[in-house]
């Protein structure tokens, strides 16, 4: 049984490289919970570093599941409040549909952690969008053109639970082509970072979107769970992709009757998924990072 980590300790970080979606005179925040390490005296170098990123609409402080395996593993586990994609402070249009600032927030996190001092080796662990996350800073790019035909509406937008009438809120607070801009500005960039040497994705999101040119670029090490009943990143649309063209990706179904909603319900149907979820990413980890 995995024992539950104490409390972490919660910092926020500010961005001064881009705005806050409510002000844009303030420096976007990135909120971290960071449980550090219990110490140990014959460990001399830093302890493994683990990003976990939260689902659409969550929040870091509920993603206990992966991160009190990954600390009692004895990792240094830090998980984030992605702005405007997060139910602690609110939401906005863009943190649902701008998905490439979210690895720039781990990113922006790791250089400031790596400011304060040495750095063990670097994991990230992402549930659904997250799971995108997580790729992203492996090399996974979005595709341009397929965004685009998403915004003129050739392409329908996935239905989004907790933001309905997304892509109407962006326009309401852009005029149309500022707002169109505003979302293709810097989606296909290269979002990777070399400081990380292994990725788990836990019901990927947004495999649709991405190209499978830079999913076959992918280096690091990509271990993929899926719920096998998912419909809200179902697997042959999200999760098949990473799967298939990502050369370092190995995977399996964490249970045929799982839903996605099995991973942050209050009362999930089958409340075992997430807790095997966590156990194969700790075990993960420590064959790819110590």
């Amino acid at each position: 049984m995995i024992l539950s980590a104490p409390e972490p300790l919660i910092r926020v970080l500010y961005d001064g490289s881009r705005p806050d979606l409510r002000d844009a005179s303030r420096p976007r925040p990135v909120r971290l919970y960071v449980w550090e390490p219990m110490p140990r005296a014959e460990q001399d170098a830093p302890a493994p570093l683990v990003f976990v990123s939260h689902g659409t609409g969550g929040s870091g402080s509920e993603m206990r599941w992966l991160a009190d395996p990954l600390h009692a593993a004895g990792f240094r586990v830090v998980a984030l409040d992605h702005h405007g994609n997060n139910f602690v402070d609110g939401y906005e249009p863009e943190g649902f549909l701008h998905v490439w600032e979210r690895p720039r927030d781990i990113t922006f996190a790791l250089d400031a952690l790596a400011g304060e001092g040495p750095l063990g080796p670097v994991g990230v662990a992402g549930f659904s969008v997250g799971g995108y996350t997580a790729a992203a800073l492996a090399g996974a790019r979005i595709d341009p053109r397929i965004l685009r035909a998403v915004l003129t509406g050739e392409l329908p937008l996935p239905e989004i639970p907790e933001f309905p009438g997304v892509l109407e809120a962006l326009r309401a607070k852009y005029p149309q082509e500022e707002a169109a801009r505003r979302t293709l500005e810097g989606a296909g960039g290269d979002l990777s970072d070399p400081r990380v040497r292994a990725v788990f994705q836990v019901a990927p999101g947004v495999g649709s979107l991405v190209t499978r040119e830079s999913l076959e670029a992918v280096r690091v090490p990509v271990a993929i769970r899926w719920a096998g009943a998912d419909t809200i990143t179902p697997y042959e649309a999200d999760t098949r992709p990473y799967l298939e063209h990502i050369p370092t990706a190995s995977g399996r179904s964490i249970g045929a009757a799982v839903v996605h909603e099995d991973f942050f319900a209050p009362e999930p149907a089958d409340p075992t998924a997430k807790v095997r979820a966590g156990e194969e990413a700790a075990a993960f980890f420590l064959e790819q990072l110590v």
